[in-house]
């Protein structure tokens, strides 16, 4: 969402990432430090980089950055809200290309949601409608997901306006696609979002309509991203931004198995019988170190902005998940396009 007022299966995706160090770019810009750098128990921050902000890579503008995925070979994939699709290096983090996408009348999208298929196509979300659509590797359209009518932005829906599908990821095993709505659907109380899932019975075969769950938010925030990690589980990343205080960013650790399939619900209230995902609090950002950092507006911690992507690239060799994060500087002078690495260890059963 433009803010100021991935894998065919996770478990092949990191077996393919192994050699991605996702570390920042090194330059005048980045901040880098041995050791760990805790932002709590469970998440550590490694480095991160300055070093796309506000530059151009074969005409097109490199920020608006709204999602990331790892691509065949480790490389990353890179999603703007403006329809651009960027494949950055492995090591470097640089663009290498770029692909534009439209949809099906050749308009540009609001495309806030990516995973990478096994067959390498592209799945991509757009808030307009909302959509999820299908694309080849060198961005021609292919296909599209059928959408719940309340899932869709009113008055064809009770979805609200950039609210909706905001973070895509496919479950291990590849069979299970989710995308995670950003805000609360009209009559669901402020705060509970919904989880929506399709599912396919072959491997590469075309996704139906499947579960749904909801999900509470913290007050104030919306989710920006949704992460399948190796064992089914969700990372979650909740966003906001006050003027003159600056972002918050939190990540979560989501559990949908005793979550009640919502589907069916017309109106999610917290009622007694309907059981929302568990989730437990990984980290607060605000609490890493800033590694120097620096802010262009003011911030809670100079390191924070409006950060939108995560994608998870392997393991450290102590087991943890190594994580990419990208913020959308949404091309605004005092925004910045930032990647960070950072590692997570999630506990192994999510608390309440």
């Amino acid at each position: 969402m433009r803010m100021r007022s991935v894998l065919a299966t996770v478990t092949a995706g990191l077996a393919a990432a192994t050699c991605v160090t996702a570390a920042a770019p090194a330059d005048a810009h980045s901040g880098k430090a041995p050791g760990v750098h805790a932002c709590s128990p469970a998440v550590s921050i490694t480095s991160y980089s300055d070093a796309l902000d506000k530059t151009t890579y074969d005409g097109t503008f490199v920020g608006n950055l709204s999602a990331l995925a790892v691509d065949h070979g480790g490389r990353i994939a890179a999603l703007s809200d403006r329809s651009s699709l960027f494949t950055l290096d492995r090591e470097t983090l640089k663009p290498t290309s770029v692909v534009n996408l439209v949809d099906e009348k050749g308009a540009a999208l609001d495309s806030e949601g990516l995973a990478v298929d096994g067959d390498g196509t592209r799945l991509v979300t757009s808030e307009t409608e909302p959509s999820v659509r299908r694309y080849e590797r060198d961005g021609t359209l292919v296909g599209s997901l059928p959408v719940p009518d309340a899932l869709k932005v009113a008055p064809a829906g009770r979805a609200t306006s950039n609210l909706t599908f905001e973070g895509l990821t496919l479950l291990p095993g590849g069979h299970t696609l989710l995308a995670a709505m950003e805000g609360s659907l009209s009559g669901d109380t402020a705060g509970i979002v919904r989880f929506q899932t399709w599912d396919r019975a072959t491997r590469q075969g075309d996704f139906r309509l499947s579960a749904q769950y909801g999900y509470r938010t913290d007050t104030g925030l919306g989710v920006s991203e949704a992460q399948a990690t190796p064992d089914g589980r969700l990372l979650v990343l909740e966003r906001g931004f006050t003027a003159g205080v600056g972002n918050t960013v939190r990540l979560y650790l989501a559990d949908l198995r005793h979550a009640t399939d919502t589907r069916r619900v017309d109106t999610l209230t917290g009622q007694e019988g309907v059981r929302l995902a568990r989730k437990t609090l990984l980290a607060d950002l605000v609490n890493c170190p800033s590694l120097g950092a620096r802010a262009k507006q003011p911030q809670p911690n100079p390191l924070l902005d409006n950060i939108e992507g995560l994608t998870i690239t392997g393991r450290t060799p102590d087991g943890r998940l190594r994580l990419l994060l990208v913020s959308d500087d949404n091309q605004n002078a005092v925004q910045t396009t930032r990647l960070y690495s950072l590692s997570v260890r999630p506990p192994h059963t999510v608390n309440g």
